[in-house]
């Protein structure tokens, strides 16, 4: 319909914004100021305990600073009371005494028909609420007496029951003057395909009303008594009243209880919302036994910025959860999201009340995990990722999930949740290095230990070739708790990192787990390891001398010190592991040539990493000792190929 000109603008400068607003919420004392219409108040569109949602008398506008919502009187009552524009415009026009233009000729004809048809839905209301109470309702009493609800819950719920026959209904609100086309544009009843009266939509079912956030009735749902019949559960066709995707069984009272600080919870029946809410738990909904639509989320989201999906515990429940979480996805936003309280397997949410009672109700709501924990369950229940190829498969089916996400804060967590159970799935619990017993290497396989030559035995290689490794892994860690905003770029290597201590290991596995911490990492660290630990660490001299440990929150000085530490540390352990096998390979009687290429490659490796190198640089050679390291280590290389009489070896005949 067309406005006047002028006719808005009037209608906004009679009212005080802060006084339509005033009629949903309570305003802060401390933070508003009456005078100058400068209101504050906890935010009716999402739950909150501060005062964010602020309202401006001057400007006639509302922002949340939480959530976002903002507009002005007219959107206000729109979203709170889930009408149209015109139908806001008409409750802010008789609250401001204000007569509403007359309408066109159509536009006044349709909002009469739709009067109609609610009024002759209330008739219906009242029409089945008799039937329940009649002989041919005994049935359906004795069935609702079986479901184990409180005292005058079906009249509360007006719990009624639409009787076993053609034309119950039809004969009744013909009889009372309704016209046969206000009966089928309710979808009350459905036309004859062998030209006789129109037959009744709902026969031999208990009827549950379902009313818009007005309170208005504007739909059925009604439930078979025969076991037989087709269809279990039966919702009225979609009408000038009734959309079913963009409707909630029990939105108004929901919405008020979700006002007053309860969690809004989703239940999949009619029978479970009304269960949840005769248990204390009142701000519940259903989406009409259907699969939750976008129209319907975002109404959730109106009402609370973080609903509970309680689906049943069965199959179907856990499909309907997966396929929501596709739906989500892209329109999640900051503090606005889902979490999902599965039932026990075969059980609704109004089983687990009739079986254990609220408190296990309570219980299972309370546990409710966040979307990116089921989101990886789905990925990963009842799969095995025993190859490199099944690991990749499941990387790119995530990363593909994760980009669904449009804002990218949210995007950025979902990939660090995402990382940190990754971390735990394919990261096996490395034991103690033993050398009697094996130890994990780096692939998560376990090795059997090795037996060292006979002519090594005495050797560092063999007994004391991993100081070295431990102070630079030592200066790794430290660096990686004094500057926590580069752990995620170093995240893989460290993960592959194999420490020379069980100490190191378990310090490395706590720093992954808690990378996301940012600048808290050492606190949390230190929470869960104790203080001493990291007292140790930092005291060591080698540590305490490193350039990323003595100026910490430098990114680039902490980056060029991880880059070069792990390249070492990798080099070196490559360049024992190939002297090692190199000097098996001599005792063995394997050709000269190729030991000589194996060691020049590995003395290469050495050099590229700056290991063998006179002139490292002082600025990162945290290693106090690092001259006389390398001097150990190649005099023992020169004492272990001294032992071996090449002359000998070279007169043996090939």
């Amino acid at each position: 319909m067309s406005l006047p000109p002028g006719f808005l603008d009037e209608l906004r400068n009679r009212l005080s914004i802060s006084q339509v607003v005033g009629r949903k919420v309570m305003w802060d004392a401390r933070k508003s100021n009456q005078g100058k219409g400068d209101m504050w108040a906890p935010c009716p569109f999402h739950q909150e305990k501060s005062a964010s949602f602020h309202v401006d008398d001057s400007k006639g506008f509302y922002y949340c600073f939480g959530c976002h919502a903002k507009g002005d009187a007219i959107s206000f009552v729109r979203e709170t009371e889930n009408v149209g524009f015109m139908e806001a415009v008409e409750i802010l026009a008789r609250e401001a005494g204000m007569p509403v233009p007359e309408r066109d000729p159509q536009a006044q004809e349709k909002a009469d028909h739709r009067t109609q048809l609610v009024e002759v839905m209330e008739q219906t209301v009242q029409f089945f609420r008799l039937q329940l109470n009649t002989g041919g309702g005994a049935g359906a009493r004795d069935y609702l007496a079986g479901r184990g609800q409180p005292d005058g819950w079906l009249d509360r719920w007006e719990i009624g029951f639409a009787p076993d026959g053609w034309q119950g209904l039809w004969d009744h609100l013909t009889g009372k003057g309704v016209s046969e086309d206000l009966i089928m544009g309710c979808g009350l009843a459905k036309p004859s395909n062998q030209g006789k009266k129109p037959y009744d939509t709902f026969r031999n079912r208990i009827m549950f009303p379902i009313r818009d956030a007005r309170g208005r009735c504007i739909a059925f749902g009604g439930r078979a008594l025969d076991p037989a019949d087709k269809a279990k559960y039966l919702n009225s066709p979609e009408t000038e009243l009734f959309d079913k995707g963009r409707s909630l069984y029990n939105l108004g009272p929901a919405r008020e209880a979700a006002g007053k600080g309860q969690s809004l919870v989703v239940a999949e029946g009619y029978m479970d919302v009304i269960a949840l809410s005769e248990a204390g738990f009142g701000a519940v909904v259903a989406p009409l036994g259907t699969a939750i639509t976008e129209n319907q989320l975002m109404m959730l989201w109106r009402v609370a910025p973080e609903p509970i999906i309680a689906l049943d515990g069965d199959t179907a429940g856990l499909r309907a959860a997966m396929r929501l979480i596709d739906l989500a996805l892209p329109l999640l936003e900051a503090g606005q999201s889902l979490r999902f309280a599965l039932m026990p397997e075969g059980q609704d949410p109004d089983d687990l009340i009739r079986g254990q009672g609220a408190g296990a109700m309570g219980a299972a709501l309370d546990k409710a995990m966040p979307m990116v924990e089921l989101l990886w369950q789905r990925e990963t229940e009842d799969r095995v990722f025993d190859s490199p190829e099944r690991k990749a498969a499941l990387d790119k089916t995530l990363r593909e999930k994760i980009k669904l996400i449009r804002d990218p804060s949210i995007r950025g967590h979902y990939g660090q949740a995402i990382k940190e159970m990754r971390w735990e799935l394919f990261t096996p619990r490395r034991a103690a290095p033993n050398r009697a017993k094996g130890n994990w290497t780096g692939r998560g396989k376990w090795q059997p230990p090795s037996v060292p030559h006979q002519s090594t035995k005495s050797s560092m290689l063999a007994i004391g070739g991993t100081g070295e490794d431990h102070l630079r892994e030592a200066v790794i860690l430290a660096t990686l708790i004094a500057n926590p905003l580069v752990v995620n770029g170093f995240w893989g290597a460290i993960e592959r990192m194999i420490c020379s201590t069980p100490d190191h290991g378990h310090l490395r596995d706590v720093i992954l787990r808690h990378g996301d911490a940012g600048a808290d990492l050492r606190a949390e660290v230190e929470a869960e390891i104790g203080p001493e630990p990291l007292a140790k660490l930092f005291t060591q001299a080698h540590v305490a001398i490193a350039p990323a440990v003595r100026k910490p929150d430098n990114g680039e000085v902490a980056k060029m010190c991880l880059a070069e530490e792990l390249a070492k540390l990798s080099a070196r352990r490559g360049h024992l592991h190939e002297i090692q096998e190199a000097i098996e390979d001599i005792s063995s009687d394997v050709a000269d040539e190729r030991v000589t290429r194996r060691l020049a490659q590995s003395g290469d490796a050495m050099n590229r990493a700056g290991r063998l190198d006179d002139d490292d640089s002082a600025e990162f050679d945290t290693s106090s000792n690092g001259a006389l390291l390398k001097k150990v280590e190649r005099s023992e290389f020169d004492r272990l190929l001294g032992g071996i009489d090449f002359a000998k070896r070279s007169a043996r005949p090939k």
